[in-house]
């Protein structure tokens, strides 16, 4: 019975899952939903001497996303986050390329204080 107990708390591969909170919001450039857009929640504390794991999402098309930790586990661990947001092209001929400035995700300037519980991040970008 502890066994089973015990397997429940770890993810794919015997990681164990963090205490997570639930992480929702929309993501706007310009005032418009940004669909298709990845956005990266980077925990900066650091833990056991190791960063914990980044959550992330898939922006839909309102603008609006869900944080997973993993393909088991959704939300993202409690304290202060970067925030990277990317936006490629679906042109192949220009791949690499961002759509969104570089102060949302190569030089992000965005950042969220996860708390327990449910939590609601709204990001608007600024093209220019």
């Amino acid at each position: 019975m502890l066994i089973f107990s015990i397997s429940g708390c770890f993810g794919s591969g015997g990681e164990p899952i963090p205490d997570l909170a639930s992480v929702t919001g929309v993501v706007t450039l310009d005032g418009a939903p940004l669909d298709g857009a990845k956005i990266i929640f980077e925990p900066q504390q650091v833990t056991d001497n190791a960063r914990r794991r980044a959550s992330s999402a898939t922006t839909e098309s309102d603008g609006s996303y869900t944080l997973e930790y993993n393909s088991e586990a959704s939300g993202a661990t409690p304290g202060t986050h970067k925030v990277l947001i990317i936006k490629m092209p679906d042109d192949p001929e220009q791949a690499g390329e961002q759509l969104v400035p570089a102060k949302y995700n190569d030089k992000t300037e965005l950042t969220a204080e996860v708390k327990e519980g449910d939590n609601t991040f709204n990001f608007d970008l600024k093209s220019k």
